[in-house]
């Protein structure tokens, strides 16, 4: 009797706790159990009398997918199967072989054996095929079912047999599995006098160690300006960027803080903690729209307290923070818990995803609501979505027609018959190796009975001026100039080959040097046609300019 009591005086006590909150948080309570109630009932009678059967997890896939969507693209649930590849995002690490596949028909290939893995290390090089692995015909296998077979423990070994390229030899393979870290830093070297270079792809695990080793091995080098790319870097750990500030900030600056407007113990400051390795070594940091998260803390940070130049473009504009929680049975949430702001107090995030429009799309902060901070030394520089660079560059033309002719595995299919064609007369240096006219002509010929689907931006546009003018009548006093237009159009693919060769030259070049001197040869490759990376030299070499800019130049608004 006693605990019946006990229990009423605390059910009551809740209640009057409820009231006193106020009836919104009183229907937010109400509301979630109610809907989890419901979401119950749903999963019950859908298994109980559903037509056909039902999975499960695939329907806990599709709840969660539904959840989240109307949130923002970055608050997901991990299922126990995507946790490996979550893991492997944000240590950069897994156990394997050490190499990209690539799947051709029914057949899987090795396309990048990593310098120095085990793939490379046991023969592995790009187009060998593999035919067999752990005694299981291969022939019509997914390439995840061959990635699935590859990983495994490190110190284990995988049994394969692999047609070797360009012949038909087959060879039985023992291949013992390691850790294999994927680079984050995967090139630096000098590229001007006195100018080093480092290209930093991710915010993984222990990069902040890689990158003060390129830093340091640079310096021994003579470096004594520096360029930091960042372009294409999606982000990552934001530890690992509060520890490459420190490289060159005073210890103890403020370089990021976090703010919550839900939970105040995710309101966080983070200050640089270890001594710089130099503050006053110029530096340039190269930025582009796929800059974003860490990429954005690192430059903006640089930028709010004057220490490097920004060039490039605008960065992405993610400000948000993820948070991961365990849900059991393996399974996680990954939710955005708070956002990002910068030592000058500004927010990199560009969509307002709290707000959306009546038909559930969002939209980038409008440029009435973009404020006006300031950087250590007072220049300005402002919020509203990304890093404004302070010397803004045009992103390097590459036609869409390029990028279809790749994406759609063409290139990559003529270099595998090129490359057996030429096999024992090709012969590729990264920074000497050049596909001439004649090779380029061959390509074309590959291309001849290859069909690519594409429309250039200019198409797209007078196919609507066309529309518009038929539907407004001009009528038959048009349809010759009109006519004339169209065949302006009619370009062959043979054409669009010609028209864009630059482009899609410079993407055959880079992936030969790829194939026969490993990514870091591609990339020492491209290095001489970099314009990005010679602006920020050119900066770095003149230090008037240099100066001007870090101590005076405010950022463009938009």
């Amino acid at each position: 009797m006693r605990r019946s009591v006990k229990h009423t005086l605390i059910v009551g006590a809740v209640v009057v706790g409820g009231l006193l909150l106020g009836s919104a948080a009183q229907n937010n309570t109400y509301n979630l159990g109610k809907n989890i109630e419901i979401l119950v009932n749903l999963f019950r009678n859908l298994n109980l009398f559903y037509v056909d059967g039902v999975e499960p997890d695939k329907l806990m896939d599709a709840a969660a997918e539904g959840m989240t969507k109307v949130l923002d693209p970055y608050t997901t649930y991990l299922s126990a199967e995507k946790m490996e590849e979550f893991s492997t995002m944000t240590t950069g690490k897994y156990g394997g072989v050490g190499s990209m596949i690539r799947q051709r028909g029914e057949w899987v290939d090795f396309i990048e054996p990593y310098k120095g893995s085990p793939a490379d290390k046991a023969g592995i090089r790009p187009d060998d095929r593999i035919v067999e692995i752990e005694g299981k015909d291969a022939k019509g296998m997914t390439s995840q079912k061959v990635s699935d077979l590859l990983r495994g423990d490190p110190g284990s070994t995988v049994r394969l047999k692999v047609k070797k390229f360009p012949g038909e030899e087959v060879v039985e393979l023992r291949i013992k599995r390691e850790r294999i870290t994927i680079p984050s830093i995967p090139y630096y070297g000098m590229v001007a006098d006195s100018v080093g270079y480092i290209i930093h792809n991710d915010f993984t695990e222990d990069c902040s160690t890689a990158l003060l080793n390129a830093y340091r091995d640079l310096e021994a080098q003579g470096m004594k300006a520096l360029v930091l790319d960042y372009r294409g870097n999606g982000g990552g750990l934001l530890q690992e960027a509060v520890k490459i500030l420190s490289m060159f900030v005073p210890k103890g600056t403020e370089v990021v803080s976090m703010r919550s407007t839900k939970s105040a113990k995710e309101n966080r400051t983070f200050k640089t903690e270890n001594e710089p390795v130099s503050l006053d070594m110029p530096m340039v940091v190269l930025t582009n729209s796929g800059s974003a998260s860490a990429a954005e803390i690192v430059a903006g940070a640089l930028q709010d307290t004057d220490r490097a130049v920004i060039v490039g473009q605008r960065t992405f504009g993610k400000g948000l923070v993820q948070s991961t929680y365990p849900l059991g049975y393996d399974a996680y949430a990954k939710i955005t818990t708070a956002k990002y702001y910068l030592p000058s107090g500004r927010c990199v995030q560009a969509i307002d995803y709290a707000h959306r429009n009546d038909d559930g799309s969002v939209a980038s902060v409008p440029d009435s609501l973009v404020q006006e901070f300031k950087t250590l030394g007072g220049r300005k520089v402002y919020d509203g979505g990304g890093v404004v660079p302070d010397v803004k560059l045009d992103p390097q033309y590459i036609s869409t027609f390029a990028y279809v002719v790749y994406g759609m595995g063409h290139i990559d299919d003529f270099l595998t018959d090129y490359c057996r064609r030429h096999y024992d007369d090709l012969v590729v240096e990264p920074q000497k190796y050049h596909f001439d006219q004649a090779a380029y002509e061959e390509f074309i010929e590959f291309m001849k009975d290859k069909d690519v689907p594409w429309e250039s931006e200019a198409e797209l546009r007078w196919k609507e001026f066309k529309k518009a003018a038929e539907k407004e009548r001009w009528g038959e006093s048009i349809d010759t100039p009109l006519a004339q237009i169209d065949d302006l159009f009619a370009n062959t693919t043979e054409d669009n080959l010609r028209l864009y060769q630059r482009e899609i030259s410079d993407m055959i070049e880079e992936q030969i040097v790829s194939r026969y001197c490993f990514n870091e040869g591609g990339i020492h490759h491209t290095i001489p046609i970099d314009t990005e990376l010679a602006k920020a030299v050119e900066i770095l070499q003149n230090k008037p300019l240099y100066t001007e800019i870090v101590t005076s130049r405010d950022t463009e608004r938009k």
